[in-house]
């Protein structure tokens, strides 16, 4: 049954409508023919789910809802498009690795390729050139919220990474993780996964491919991080082993990508000094990654919403790296500042304003300093994006006094 059929004289409950909420609307609107669709923003006590067939919920409303009548787009498109769907998750790198994978099949095949999901997509605003053309593959970013409940996995799935985040959704570390592995709990036989090695065993029937870590460089890529030579791994496994693309070629197009907004992304030199914006960084090795893949690193600035994960990691990295000025800023950053016993190389600061007021004190031309917070920006900006915004334009709008 395709999705256009399964909501024919339904009646709909679109719950959240943010803007993947709005694309479902619009897709309703546009291919199906319910018999009603309404919109909810309230909480799950004030829901009457009785009175509709359906409820497509938004991922970022928390909570299990195992019910058949609760799905969500991920769920409605991967029903319909599985099979022509590779799906990327991980704590971190997969929107660096769902971009470079869609680049490089971009340019290597004929056929239609579209990069939806956790990317800033929504999947529903590609139904129709996935529905007219049965030789689209979709490369699908999906995060845990929009894994959690759903009941289909992708043909070809990515698992790059697990490590402790969410918390503030989730409770506990065992239910984020359940919900990352519904990327391939559902996978049938002749289905693949590509799992990294921090990820625990899958209860899959795809077939299992694991990749290991390494510590030195195999590609020469634009992008900074053994990270993102990890990533760049996953990719070259995915196209020449489940899909069959030339090595060489494949090889060629990753050593091409120019990488994403605020992922160690190179802002410019500034008066000698070369700045950084890794704002997407949101947990400890994030921030470790970035201090040990800028060669000129002197100043770290980290901290943000506190959601209970563990720092002891970074805080024992801070203490054995002097050389390098991390300076605390916001919840976590003093967080981090006490619990590593206020350190000789750390700096409260109250913002990324006041680090900036005193970065020149740490740095020499030839230095560079990163924004790598190893948090969340949520209390203090709207998202990631957002705080590496302002970091970017505070450098450029003082960069005479800097």
């Amino acid at each position: 049954m395709s999705i256009t059929e399964k909501f024919e004289s339904k009646s709909v409950l679109i719950w959240g409508y943010g803007i993947e909420g709005k694309s479902t609307e619009g897709f309703l609107k546009k291919y199906c023919k319910p018999s009603k669709i309404e919109i909810f923003e309230g909480k799950a006590e004030d829901l009457k789910a009785d009175d509709f067939d359906y409820i497509i919920k938004s991922p970022g409303i928390p909570g299990d809802y195992p019910e058949e009548k609760f799905t969500s787009q991920t769920e409605l498109f991967l029903e319909e498009f599985r099979d022509r769907t590779i799906g990327i998750t991980g704590t971190k790198g997969k929107s660096t690795t769902s971009s470079m994978l869609y680049k490089v099949l971009t340019n290597l095949i004929t056929n239609r390729v579209v990069l939806v999901g956790n990317i800033g997509i929504p999947c529903l605003d590609y139904y129709e050139e996935m529905a007219s053309d049965s030789q689209a593959i979709a490369v699908m970013e999906m995060s845990c919220h929009q894994l959690n409940n759903v009941r289909v996995s992708p043909h070809f799935a990515v698992f790059l990474n697990l490590y402790e985040e969410h918390l503030d959704y989730y409770k506990t570390f065992d239910k984020y993780m359940k919900a990352k592995t519904n990327i391939a709990r559902y996978q049938i036989p002749g289905d693949k996964v590509f799992v990294g090695e921090t990820v625990p065993r899958l209860d899959t029937r795809g077939l299992e491919y694991r990749i290991p870590e390494f510590e030195e460089a195999k590609y020469d890529l634009k992008i900074l991080g053994i990270h993102n030579q990890w990533n760049a791994e996953f990719v070259k496994k995915v196209c020449v082993s489940a899909l069959k693309l030339n090595e060489d070629d494949v090889v060629s197009e990753i050593e091409k990508f120019e990488g994403l907004p605020h992922r160690l992304e190179f802002i410019g030199n500034i008066d000698g000094i070369d700045y950084y914006d890794d704002s997407i960084s949101t947990i400890p090795l994030a921030a470790i990654n970035a201090c040990k893949c800028i060669p000129n690193i002197k100043v770290a600035i980290i901290g943000g919403m506190d959601r209970g994960i563990g720092y002891e990691e970074l805080e024992n990295f801070i203490k054995k790296t002097g050389d390098i000025m991390f300076l605390c800023a916001y919840a976590t950053g003093e967080r981090i500042y006490e619990e590593a016993g206020r350190p000789f190389n750390c700096k409260k600061v109250k913002d990324i304003d006041e680090a900036l007021n005193v970065v020149l004190k740490y740095v020499d031309k030839g230095d560079a300093v990163v924004l790598s917070p190893a948090a969340a920006s949520y209390g203090y900006f709207k998202n990631f994006a957002e705080r590496g915004d302002y970091f970017k334009a505070k450098i450029l709008e003082n960069s005479n006094k800097l």
